[in-house]
């Protein structure tokens, strides 16, 4: 699922992108997943994601260029696995559509001493992890900034994540080429559950 930011420098080369999630929490002996603490701390804040989507994702061919905006058009399945009890997890994201293929991994790793979200992405073309966004939930939204580059040029990141009831969700992309001033938008996913939540 993306990320998607949702993979950052694979829109240009239609790379191989992925999200694989982890999140780094306490002992949970000594907090249950419903305690206040573990609660207000947010490790748990993609909890609700863990199960099987079906997603539907749209990509930006050309991101920050003055071309005309040309959308191409994937689906697929994403599958978020839990790990460690449940206190990490990974997104593996198989997509397919008339432009070719998108399959990679996220992680997104809880950082408890800032009480903020990593998320890394993984391209699997070439094996290497994207710069990571960093940020958190606030009222049902997801919002997290990171710096990277496109192509040679530095651009700012803008991640963000809007749950939709239980069952469905949407993800949005944007990059910024003059320090988060105006974003353009360059992917955007909907996922919807497959089955019920575990």
């Amino acid at each position: 699922m993306p990320h998607g930011r949702i993979l950052v420098a694979f829109l240009a080369v239609l790379t191989l992108t992925a999200s694989a999630s982890a999140t780094a929490a306490g002992d949970s002996s000594t907090a249950s997943a419903t305690s206040p603490a573990v609660a207000a701390d947010g490790q748990r804040d993609f909890h609700w994601e863990i199960g099987t989507w079906h997603t539907e994702v749209r990509v930006l061919a050309d991101p920050l260029s003055e071309t005309e905006d040309e959308w191409l058009r994937f689906e697929g399945t994403s599958v978020v696995r839990p790990l460690l009890d449940r206190r990490a997890n990974v997104v593996e994201l198989k997509v397919s559509g008339p432009s070719g293929r998108i399959e990679g991994l996220n992680m997104r790793l809880y950082e408890p001493s800032a009480k903020r979200w990593s998320l890394t992405f993984v391209n699997i073309r070439d094996g290497l992890l994207t710069p990571s966004v960093h940020g958190g939930f606030r009222d049902g939204v997801g919002e997290f900034y990171g710096d990277d580059q496109l192509g040679e040029r530095p651009i700012k990141v803008r991640f963000l994540i809007h749950r939709q009831g239980p069952d469905r969700a949407e993800f949005e992309q944007a990059y910024s080429s003059d320090g988060g001033v105006t974003w353009e938008t360059n992917w955007i996913a909907v996922d919807r559950r497959v089955g019920s939540h575990d």
